[in-house]
């Protein structure tokens, strides 16, 4: 074989080496890209991790510290209610209490007049006794002839009788005014009170006596 020919053989193969090698490197090139991509990718997505876990950690801080001031304000709000149930029963005693001041109260100011009404009625019994007594006619003494008078018509009270009440053994006429439906307007009349122009003298078991000016008594029968 001439040397040409073998130095163009030798450098044939040089040049398939070489190609061979250009295209290996190539590949191998390719490749490293391709890793370079996916290392780039998985960086990326890794990094993404790592935001959304630090994310969840500061979510979860948060519900954290959410649910320790939850109970905080339960561990309150059972001392608070802790607290206040016995204020509640202090405060519903300390009402009854006034309830029962005030009922107090009302009986001490009805015994209060009916003592002064009962004072009243001493002193009307004194007075009456007090006053000389009309001599009784002799037998001598020559009786009048009684005329026969008209008997007056008798007046309608401005009021209307309700019943009688009693009180610490006293009786009371109870009276409102005609058409009157409200508690408010009802009243108790003692004896020597009136109403009006009307005054009580009496009370009698089925019936009320009245004095009325420039009129003579008037009787008002119990419904």
């Amino acid at each position: 074989m001439k040397a040409s020919t073998f130095q163009t053989l030798i450098i044939g193969l040089l040049c398939l080496a070489i190609a061979g090698l250009s295209g290996g490197l190539y590949n191998q090139y390719q490749r490293m890209a391709e890793l370079q991509n996916t290392s780039t990718q998985h960086l990326q997505t890794l990094d993404t991790l790592q935001r959304d876990s630090s994310a969840l950690k500061d979510a979860q801080e948060k519900l954290q510290f959410a649910l320790k001031d939850l109970r905080q304000m339960v561990d309150s709000g059972e001392q608070q209610a802790n607290t206040l149930d016995p204020m509640l029963d202090q405060w519903a005693q300390e009402i009854q209490e006034l309830r029962d001041g005030l009922a107090a109260c009302a009986t001490a100011a009805d015994m209060t007049a009916l003592r002064a009404r009962l004072e009243q009625v001493e002193q009307q019994l004194l007075d009456l006794r007090s006053k000389p007594s009309v001599p009784s006619p002799t037998p001598s003494t020559a009786k009048p002839k009684k005329t026969a008078r008209p008997q007056p018509i008798p007046l309608s009270p401005p009021f209307s009788v309700l019943g009688v009440e009693s009180r610490g053994g006293e009786r009371f006429l109870v009276i409102a005014p005609h058409d009157s439906r409200s508690l408010v307007d009802v009243r108790l009349l003692h004896n020597g009170e009136q109403t009006g122009t009307w005054r009580l003298k009496a009370l009698e078991p089925t019936s009320a006596i009245f004095v009325v000016v420039a009129h003579p008594d008037q009787t008002v029968q119990f419904p």
